[in-house]
Order: structure tokens, then sequence, then C-alpha cells
């Protein structure tokens, strides 16, 4: 799959040719053209993901083709090359829709950063745009774990090795980091796609009707019972059974489960027939369970038989650098379901968002962008140093980089020129840093 399809406008053959160059080494599928006209000629929106054009050009100038791309296809992304006398009106071009601007000499590593969150931003509009028209319709991995962070990145490589082996995995994550879109993803792209995922939540299920509900019953196995149920068990036979919070599960029901397990087959309730079971049994956990096993809260033998592959989903704080792309996510599907056009995400938000400690991870993300999209204040939780202990240093001193960045933009109301003052750091090295972490300064 190609890093992106990229439309680069420049008057100059020189720079057309060393630009389309350089991104065709890194991955990049390129177009070019040497004016405004010769660009919207070889616009095709389904097939392209962000244009990239200089302002000043003869004929049709940067600004005036921005408005017509903007036109023909309202969510391309379009990057603005200027000099050094341009700034003003590139901040102009970027209220009217432009997805960022570059000044020349502009660094060839820093546009590919900034193509890459292009193309990224562009890619989950088309699929919220594909969900609205198509209900139902399989949606890929990159919009169900979005982001570009290796943890994501090798989540989800995990996720695509072992969706189509008929084993059973235990998923560990805190509460709202995706156990569930992590088991559903498992179950949408195995073999087992087209039959029932039955998703049981153990700590909602009261211990009285816990075995009814999950083996079932025949009529007259107990007061009450006037006809025969079938149990969520055997209702998923032939595709995937979610255990989420199995921690919470009662020891002596874990024992039956246990058997189901193993034995792969149930026995309803006031029934002494046993029901073949062809499934797949995914366990869902925030505690640790081995742990657990341990202490004798969980039985070991259970334990070993559910983590015959174990999955790790990391918490939001683990992986600060997809925040912005995550969050802008969250928001522009907010926007669809509520009918809004999406808000433009500015520095003073990405600060509020880089001071959180997420404790409701991406449960909690989504429900902010939730209210960001109605114009409700933005508020999340309070930055807790102690949550990071477990990171890496590296990761701990780039998400610290972060929040000082976002925090120095949003008092600067938006503008690098004055942060990097602020910083105490050279201004292009603070606009890469700027691209590195996904934030995005107003002016210069």
């Amino acid at each position: 799959m190609s890093r992106g399809t990229i439309i680069f406008v420049d008057d100059e053959a020189n720079i057309r040719d060393s630009a389309r160059e350089w991104l065709e080494l890194s991955g990049f599928a390129v177009t070019t053209a040497p004016d405004g006209a010769a660009a919207l000629a070889a616009l095709e929106p389904a097939r392209c993901d962000v244009l990239i054009t200089d302002v000043r050009m003869p004929g049709m100038g940067g600004t005036a083709l921005l408005e017509a791309a903007r036109l023909r296809d309202p969510t391309l992304p379009v990057i603005l090359l200027t000099g050094h006398g341009d700034v003003a009106l590139a901040v102009e071009a970027m209220r009217g829709g432009a997805h960022d601007f570059l000044e020349k000499p502009y660094d060839a590593d820093h546009l590919v950063a900034v193509l890459d969150r292009a193309v990224a931003q562009r890619r989950l509009g088309r699929e919220v745009e594909r969900l609205r028209d198509a209900v139902g319709t399989e949606v890929p991995l990159e919009a169900r774990f979005v982001g570009t962070s290796a943890t994501v990145q090798s989540l989800r490589g995990r996720i695509g090795q072992i969706a189509s082996l008929d084993v059973d995995v235990l998923v560990h994550g805190e509460t709202g980091t995706g156990k569930e879109v992590l088991a559903r993803a498992l179950h949408d792209f195995g073999k087992r796609r087209d039959r029932h995922f039955v998703a049981l939540n153990c700590a909602a299920i009261p211990e009285s009707v816990f075995e009814s509900e999950i083996f079932g019953h025949d009529k007259g196995a107990f007061t009450g019972a006037d006809q025969k149920r079938v149990g969520r068990i055997e209702h998923a036979n032939g595709g995937t059974v979610f255990l989420d919070e199995v921690e919470s599960m009662p020891l002596a029901l874990q024992a039956k489960l246990l058997r189901v397990i193993q034995e792969r087959v149930v026995e309803p309730l006031g029934s002494n027939r046993q029901v073949p079971l062809d499934i797949r049994f995914i366990a869902a956990t925030k505690s640790d369970l081995k742990a657990e096993s341990d202490a004798g809260r969980f039985r070991a033998d259970l334990y070993f038989r559910l983590s015959t592959v174990a999955v790790a989903i990391p918490p939001l704080r683990r992986r600060r650098g997809d925040i912005p792309l995550l969050f802008r996510h969250f928001c522009m599907v907010a926007a669809a379901r509520h009918g809004v056009e999406p808000r433009a995400v500015d520095a003073g938000v990405l600060a509020v968002l880089a001071g959180s400690d997420w404790p409701g991870n991406a449960r909690e993300l989504r429900a902010v962008a939730e209210r960001f999209v109605l114009g409700l204040p933005v508020e999340a939780s309070a930055q807790d140093d102690e949550d990071d202990r477990d990171a890496t240093l590296a990761d701990r001193v780039a998400a610290y980089e972060a929040r000082l960045i976002a925090e120095a933009l949003a008092a600067a109301e938006g503008s690098a020129q004055e942060a990097s003052r602020v910083l105490g750091v050279p201004i292009r090295t603070l606009n890469e840093k700027i691209q590195r972490h996904g934030l995005r300064s107003v002016r210069s």
C-alpha cells in the first residue's frame, strides 16, 4: 500500500523534480503540476490524499487553487508552500480551510512528517464517510485502533496475526482501552466473521440467573421455566463468545465455564443432552489474572485455559503521540453522527489533551471529543506523572516535551514564533517538534 497519493504543484521545474524524487523514495505516489489549472485537471478526489501547492504562481495561484480544490472535495487536505513574505497570506488560507503551510526552504523530512499526518487524517475522513453511507460494512483495523505510534502498529499487526487462528485469547487492558473493540476485530477479521459474536459482561449478570442465561435451560428446569431457552453460548455456536470482566465471575461458576471451554459442550439446565460447540472464546480483564490466580481469587486452570494467547492493550498515556490524531478521528465521527461540521482543533485544546492522564483512556477521550463537537468546554483529568512510571524514559520525555510545547502555544495564542521565544528554541526546531507531536500552531 502506498504511503499516500500526492499532487505537488510548483511553477519551478527543478523544485517539482526534486520533490517528486524525494517523495517517491519515501514511499508516496506523486503527480506534479506546473500551475493551479493543471493541478485541477489532474485532481481525482477518490485517488488523491493530499494536495501540496506553492502560493505564488503565474495564472491560478495557490490560494485560488485551494478554494477550487475544496469546492470539488471539501475534505481534501491542502498544504501551502510559502515564501517568507507570504506567511500572513498562508495564515488566512488556513482559516479558509488549508490543512497546514510550510515556509520555503522547507526541510524534506519535515514535509514527509506533515504529509504522514495529512494522509492519516484523509483516510480516517474517508472511513467516516464510508460508515455514513454503508452501515455494517467492514471497518479496517486502522479505523478501529487509530494511531501511528509503534505500540499501536504492533497491536494491529498482532491482531492480523492471530485473527484467523482458532485459539482462545485473553485480552488485558485498563478501562476504556478498547478490549471489546479488539475482540470484535479478531472476530471480524477471522474465519468466524459470518457467525454470531456474543458479548457477555460477567460483572453485569446476577449469579442467580447466570447459568440459565449462559448455558440455557429446558422447559420445567426450575420454577418459572415455562419454555425452553437457548443459552448465550449455544446461540454463538460457530462464532465467538466474548467474556468481558471475566475476573468478576464467582469461583463456582468459573468451574462450570471451565468444563464448557475444555470439553466444547454445553448442557442446558434441566437437560441430560450435551450440545457440541464450535466456538472461539475471547476473555477480557482489567486485572492481573495471574496474580488473582496466585491469590486464590481466580481458578488457575481457567486462567491457563483462557490465556493460550494473551494480548495487552496499552493505556492512552503510553501512546500520547496518538492523542491528536485519535481526538480528530473521534471529532469527525461525532460530527458525522450529529450532522455538524467538525470544529478546528487549536493549540489550546491540544494543551488540555496533553495535560490529562486519561484514566478512562480512549473512551474518555471520545467523550471529550463529543463535547467539543457540540461546542461544550473541553475538560480532562489532571496529569499524574506517577501513572507514567511504567513508561519508557523516551516516552515520558516525549510526553513532557509535548505538554510544554502545547502549553506554550496556548499561552502565545497559537503563535509558534512567540512560543519559540518563550521556550528558547529556534523556530525551525520548534516547528519540527510541533509536527512530531501532532500539535499545530495557528500562526508563525
